[in-house]
């Protein structure tokens, strides 16, 4: 799959948290803007972005879902994400989950699929 960009994923991974508890998947303008805490026109500027890119299905002021490639790429970052979690929580033993929540939400969006299986091994271990 081609590179990302990382302000890209942090939508598409927002969306994809909001959605899981939404009927059919679908998601507003305004629960993405309240999730990230952006404003509602920067939500609209990115949703332009990531439906000209395939990754949603969306018409202005209605309610979008993501395309399959879409959820493909939300659900990777929020894997990334746990993984790293777990990483500094249960191998390295941090104690502040800011930080590690913090260094996660930096890191999930440089992981190559190589990494990636490797540090889900590594976690499965603790």
């Amino acid at each position: 799959m081609p590179e990302i960009h990382e302000s890209y994923e942090n939508y598409l991974k927002a969306i994809c948290l909001i959605s899981k508890g939404n009927k059919g998947g679908w998601t507003s303008n305004s629960e993405i803007s309240n999730f990230l805490n952006v404003k509602p026109s920067s939500v609209t500027n990115m949703l332009y972005n990531l439906k000209e890119n395939g990754l949603i299905t969306w018409k202005p002021r209605k309610s979008l879902r993501l395309t399959k490639k879409g959820k493909e790429v939300g659900l990777n970052i929020i894997k990334n994400y746990n993984c790293l979690i777990n990483f500094f929580v249960n191998v390295l033993k941090l104690k502040n989950e800011s930080i590690a929540h913090t260094l996660s939400c930096k890191i999930e969006h440089y992981l190559n699929p190589e990494v990636s299986k490797a540090l889900e091994s590594l976690v499965l271990e603790y």
